[in-house]
């Protein structure tokens, strides 16, 4: 032991030891200093305010509450969220219940709503395969307009009036423009489910088509004479004069009943 201390003695003399020892204690003095008076100092003057929640809010309402409490409100960057409407505040920086100093920045992210659909390419498809495509993408379909194209097969797109790879709105409407063939005489059969026989036959006689056979069927929840199927069904093309035909709803026959009387 008498060894361990007489060499600790000798160490401490040598003079390089004895000024790291001063610096290292004047250091940890220093740091105590700024810790315990300058820093609270500094952050005090001028006041404190606590962070408010404004996660949630408008953004318009999150300005103007960070706005009354003496903070600068930033805006940051926009991100999709699908939990909060587009122009709502998903995240701040610093966070709620933090102590800052009165006039602090606070960055907030704002929401831009949904994810954006993707519009796909709908050229050369057919109507049925657009709609499929669309569907999956979280859109829908628009107008359809017939023109006669040499370049495409009847039925198929020739245009859409939104270009391909598109970002927009989910359920956004995308409308197309269709092939009607070669022949200016093509016609594009209507829809005539759940019109009346009259109406039905009005339109096809308008479209210059004609109204082919007509099969009745007994639907007991629908009034009679709506119509329940076509063919062709809507949105085929055919020549001028070309025959659709109907099928109707009937209704049940009445069972008749006789009341006989007991003499």
């Amino acid at each position: 032991m008498k060894n361990i201390s007489s060499l600790f003695k000798k160490i401490f003399k040598l003079r390089i030891v004895r000024i790291f020892f001063y610096l290292l204690c004047t250091g940890f003095l220093l740091l105590f200093i700024l810790d315990s008076f300058i820093m609270p100092w500094f952050v005090n003057e001028g006041g404190t305010t606590v962070i408010p929640n404004v996660v949630g809010l408008k953004e318009e309402a999150a300005f103007a509450l960070l706005d009354s409490m003496n903070l600068e409100p930033k805006r940051g960057e926009v991100r999709y969220d699908d939990s909060l409407p587009e122009g709502y505040v998903v995240s701040q920086n610093p966070p709620q219940s933090q102590v800052v100093k009165s006039g602090r920045r606070v960055y907030l992210i704002i929401s831009g709503g949904d994810l954006p659909a993707i519009v796909p390419s709908l050229r050369g498809r057919t109507i049925r395969d657009a709609k499929f495509s669309l569907d999956r993408a979280g859109l829908r379909q628009g107008a359809i307009t017939y023109t006669t194209s040499p370049d495409f097969p009847e039925g198929t797109i020739i245009l859409q009036d939104i270009a391909p790879g598109t970002r927009v709105k989910k359920n956004s409407f995308v409308s197309l423009t269709v092939s009607a063939g070669v022949s200016i005489d093509s016609i594009v059969v209507p829809s005539l489910i759940g019109k009346t026989l009259s109406d039905a036959q009005k339109i096809l006689k308008e479209k210059g088509l004609k109204v082919g056979n007509i099969t009745y069927q007994i639907q007991p929840d629908l009034l009679p004479n709506t119509v329940l199927d076509q063919f062709p069904p809507e949105n085929k093309i055919v020549t001028i004069e070309k025959s659709v035909d109907l099928f109707i709803a009937q209704a049940p026959e009445k069972k008749s009943s006789k009341k006989e009387n007991n003499q």
